[in-house]
């Protein structure tokens, strides 16, 4: 395969394409650890090669209530296979907000018949391939802070570039296109929609300066020739999921940063660069026309993505900081927590096959209706360490437990996270934290890898206790109850709120966990929120082929989870070929509005090319839904 020719792969494949894992079967290792976990998994099912030692109702990992829909206030929809989107009856949908749309009255025609938005227009419209989002109110106004996370060049540019930067101001315009659109809405009477040349009206992008903050902010791991202070960043890149602070400020999360690297000399051998995926290659050609992508010239400019980025949303003129202290690896989103004690939670998952589950505490405590930003600069990064009896620890990241300085935990977080000891996982993607009761959930979205290959560090993978399936292309959510009602404790219980699959091909633990059926079933849990009643919204970003293993699954989809009787609920189905992203309510909890990314077809115009789009959800009866 053409090293640029990669445009087409997911960032997954991507990953193993540039940097393939060795082929290690390490199934004895599965069965033996999978057998002493008898005591508290009970029956033996076959699969595979072997015998593997699983509940066959897997009824002491969920909540074994089926999902009939009774108890919900919708009736819950069907899979479909087309390129609309379907909500259930008595619900409506509008889009918000499409790719290329206007935030200032000068782009309102900047999105041609073609699709091909000019250079100048590129960062005055919304961004592309939508994904997590928040909502702020802001003196009675209401504002959105939405990622772009990625781009699709193969549609962005024209076809004779062939889904790569042909030129600089080609690679100019993908950068644009990416980044965080900050936006106002408003009741139009007809639906919302955006209030064009708002003040608030922002496009942050892979061009905005950034300040780098915490204990890596000016340390030599991050200093480049165009930065030699490495005290000020360029751009937030790859943004996947987000968050929001307790100060009502917006939080970014840098994800797939290292497909924006490439090389057009000698390529250096940097420290870690094989276990974040650098080398090769970029996926866009950045490299070829800005020298800040080339690691021939600057070989620490990745050192300086994979963070979470703060963006205060009131303030356009705010610079961005990068807050190091959170560590630097493949973040899916920032779920923070006000904790008994008073200080800071953060929960954080990094999206790789076998990758891990963190916790960060700040040292201080929060005051309520004070800004905490600083807190962000100062406290502790654990590692999550799931035991197979249901119990669990967060293991400190600090020089004792790692052999590693503090600089080096923080710019090398995966290393210092096999070096502690935790769990690897099946990638962990959002955590939700439930506003009713203390407990969080992360969505491990599938890992055809577990029980099969070592993650990029060479850490086992054998099934474990959250991710005990091998070759695991459904996925699960895990949850878990910290010591005490307090996020700051360093024990917790866990337990599977489910384990997503295919009942009607397997009557095993593919089959799904007991709140599985086939009227709910679905694959690969990704995004996930809480609304303000307590119920779980998961989105899915899985296989759509509704071939094989996931025969009758149909397209992605949004599902709503009662946590305290397990039931799970189909709520929204969207087009063929994309992916549900991002989740917020408006401020009067009448309208949800939901990312569709990538989506086929010609969706959502019905002719001319897919565009990712944010839709607003609502009951025809005015009552609210979040």
């Amino acid at each position: 395969m053409d090293e640029h020719n990669t445009v087409d792969l997911s960032w997954d494949d991507f990953d193993e394409h540039r940097n393939p894992r060795p082929d290690e079967n390490g199934f004895d290792t599965v069965v033996e650890n999978a057998i002493s976990r008898r005591g508290f998994m009970g029956g033996v099912v076959a699969f595979g090669s072997g015998a593997i030692v699983f509940g066959a109702s897997l009824s002491g990992f969920a909540t074994p209530a089926k999902a009939d829909g009774h108890e919900f206030p919708f009736k819950p929809i069907q899979t479909a296979t087309d390129h609309e989107v379907h909500v259930p009856e008595g619900y409506k949908t509008q889009v918000l907000v499409r790719y290329g749309d206007a935030l200032f009255s000068e782009a309102q025609d900047a999105y041609p018949a073609d699709g091909l938005i000019s250079l100048d227009m590129s960062d005055k419209v919304f961004g592309e391939n939508t994904d997590g989002m928040e909502l702020f109110e802001v003196d009675g106004k209401q504002l959105i802070a939405v990622n772009s996370e990625y781009c699709n060049p193969k549609i962005n540019l024209p076809a004779s570039s062939e889904g790569i930067s042909a030129s600089a101001d080609e690679a100019a315009l993908l950068k644009n296109i990416q980044g965080v659109t900050v936006f106002e809405i408003a009741d139009t009477g007809n639906g919302y929609g955006v209030v064009l040349d708002s003040p608030f009206n922002r496009r942050i992008t892979h061009e905005t300066e950034m300040t780098l903050a915490g204990p890596l902010a000016g340390h030599d791991l991050v200093k480049t020739n165009a930065d030699p202070s490495g005290m000020t960043a360029k751009g937030t890149m790859n943004n996947c999921g987000s968050g929001k602070t307790l100060w009502n400020t917006y939080l970014t999360c840098e994800e797939n940063f290292n497909g924006y690297f490439g090389t057009t000399g000698e390529e250096p051998v940097g420290e870690g660069y094989t276990r974040y995926g650098i080398g090769g290659k970029s996926r866009y050609g950045y490299e070829l026309f800005d020298a800040r992508y080339d690691l021939s010239k600057e070989s620490n400019e990745p050192h300086r993505h994979g963070f979470i980025t703060e963006i205060d949303p009131a303030d356009p003129a705010s610079t961005p900081i990068k807050r190091t202290a959170l560590g630097r690896f493949k973040h899916e989103n920032a779920e923070m927590v006000h904790a008994s004690d008073g200080r800071i939670v953060v929960y954080l998952g990094d999206d790789e096959r076998g990758e891990y589950l963190y916790r960060f505490v700040s040292a201080g405590v929060y005051t309520e209706g004070t800004y905490g930003g600083d807190l962000l600069n100062d406290g502790t990064l654990y590692v999550a360490k799931f035991n197979d009896d249901q119990t669990g620890e967060w293991l400190p990241l600090t020089p004792e437990t790692t052999g590693m300085d503090v600089a080096e935990i923080l710019c090398f977080t995966r290393m210092a996270a096999s070096a502690a000891g935790g769990t690897t996982m099946d990638r962990p993607e959002w955590v939700a934290a439930n506003p009713i009761k203390v407990e969080a959930y992360c969505a491990l979205t599938n890992n055809r890898n577990r029980g099969v290959k070592p993650n990029a560090g060479g850490d086992d993978t054998s099934v474990n206790g959250p991710n005990p399936r091998e070759t695991n292309h459904y996925g699960q959510i895990v949850r878990w109850t910290p010591a005490g009602e307090n996020h700051a404790a360093d024990d917790f219980a866990w337990d599977l709120y489910v384990m997503a699959g295919n009942p009607t091909v397997y009557d095993n633990q593919y089959g799904g966990s007991d709140n599985v059926n086939e009227g709910n079933m679905f694959n690969s849990p990704d995004g996930m929120a809480f609304d303000s009643t307590g119920y779980l919204w998961i989105q899915t970003d899985g296989d759509d082929d509704n071939e094989g293993d996931f025969e009758g699954q149909g397209n992605n989809q949004m599902l709503v989870g009662n946590t305290e009787t397990g039931a799970i609920a189909r709520f929204m189905t969207v087009p063929n070929g994309a992916e549900v992203t991002g989740l917020c309510w408006s401020a009067d909890k009448k309208v949800a509005f939901a990312g569709i990314q990538h989506p086929g077809g010609s969706w959502p115009d019905g002719a001319g090319k897919p565009r990712s789009a944010i839709v607003a959800i609502w009951r025809e009866d005015g009552v609210a839904i979040g």
